[in-house]
């Protein structure tokens, strides 16, 4: 065994220890043991977090989008869509007009999100896990329908089971006069057909047929966007490539990561500052580390004279305080790493702890990788190397003088 572990081992395990100096290093366990406990779920919530917002975000967005590089709507013949329809990967392409609009229901009003898509929109199938009410349907035996967001729903009062009122969607005409005239607005009825619930930022669509929207904002034959849903294990991004190659500098053509990229910004950003502040819980915890190895070291100011007689360096000494002090950081990190991972695992399994708020999960979601526990493992050793330093130095000088 190595000597300078052997004799720290035999000093973390001594029973003739004083108890104030065993009590400090109980604490220094306990504190380092909390704080990595405390790493580990802060860091799982925010990966929880953020692969929650992705499946938010897969249930309502495509894939890939394509926009105009330029200005907000483009002449849908200059994108040869049969063309990229056959391009290896791709499952449907969806033509998307999208503006806001007015929408009345009764004697209630609110401007919506009006979003018009063509018939392979709900081929893509991908709120069929966020219908609320209803039949999403775009075409009702010929007639037009809507899919309403919840938040539309709630303000407008909507409900299927009148037969009698339709929802009005209000649009101005391409005129350069600003006017409350109801002439200067175009106005169409539709019948809603379901509800459908995500988070908050898709809470005010109205999913519409392309041609109703097309004649509301009287758009023809142009068109805000192309959707691109995938087909199963296609890589995003080699299909992306293919596209901006053939459509060149005009669009442009984003992954779904890439449309949401502030969010998730945010949210590298904030796990960052919150991973630092722990580690700053984790250091003041540690200090005691630090004043329990300078008592060791006063107390067995004898024994590491012996050690010094005996033909022991000062780089023997000081490694065995170090690995005094990381045997005590170890135990603590060890403790809390298998306590973060359980606590974990109990909130993904049972949902432990509820969020309080209105949400699409009742409960905090949380995601373990092994990437944060190594991270967590490294800023504990990192840490623990820096507080032992001193006072294992301050050893190794006591036995050479």
């Amino acid at each position: 065994m190595n000597l300078p572990l052997w004799i720290a081992q035999r000093y973390f395990l001594s029973k003739k220890k004083r108890s104030f100096i065993s009590l400090i290093s109980t604490i220094s366990m306990l504190g380092v043991g909390v704080g990595t406990m405390a790493l580990v779920v802060v860091l799982s919530v925010f990966n929880g977090m953020e692969d929650l917002n992705r499946q938010i975000f897969e249930s309502f967005e495509a894939d890939i989008k394509i926009t105009p590089a330029t200005g907000k709507r483009f002449d849908a013949a200059t994108i040869n869509v049969p063309s990229i329809q056959k391009i290896d990967g791709v499952g449907f392409v969806t033509q998307v007009i999208e503006d806001n609009a007015l929408a009345r229901y009764g004697d209630a009003q609110m401007i919506v999100k009006l979003k018009g898509v063509d018939s392979t929109y709900l081929q893509r199938h991908q709120l069929d896990t966020a219908l609320l009410e209803g039949d999403l349907l775009l075409n009702q035996n010929g007639v037009p329908s809507a899919l309403l967001a919840d938040g539309v729903q709630a303000v407008l009062g909507v409900s299927l089971q009148d037969p009698f009122t339709a929802l009005e969607l209000w649009y101005p005409r391409n005129t350069r006069a600003i006017s409350t005239n109801p002439d200067a607005f175009n106005q169409l009825p539709i019948r809603p057909a379901a509800f459908f619930g995500l988070s908050a930022s898709q809470s005010e669509y109205v999913i519409a047929p392309l041609e109703f929207v097309s004649q509301l904002l009287d758009y023809q034959n142009q068109r805000t966007a192309l959707e691109i849903q995938l087909k199963p294990g296609a890589n995003a991004e080699a299909v992306q490539s293919e596209i901006e190659q053939r459509l060149g500098k005009t669009f442009l053509v984003q992954t779904r990561d890439e449309l949401n990229a502030d969010l998730f910004r945010a949210i590298k950003i904030e796990k960052l500052f919150v991973g630092i502040t722990l580690s700053f819980i984790i250091l003041v915890a540690a200090i005691n580390i630090f004043f329990s190895l300078s008592m060791l070291a006063i107390e067995k100011k004898a024994d590491i004279k012996i050690l010094f007689a005996m033909g022991a360096t000062p780089r023997l000494v000081r490694t065995i305080f170090l690995a005094e002090g990381a045997l005590v950081s170890f135990t603590g990190a060890s403790l809390g790493l298998l306590l973060g991972a359980m606590v974990c695992w109990g909130q993904a399994q049972s949902g432990w702890v509820k969020m309080g708020v209105v949400s699409v999960v009742d409960a905090y979601p949380v995601k373990t990788q092994w990437s944060d526990f190594a991270l967590t493992a490294f800023v504990v050793v990192l840490i623990t190397i820096a507080i032992s330093y001193i006072p294992a130095d301050r050893a190794a000088k006591t036995s050479a003088q």
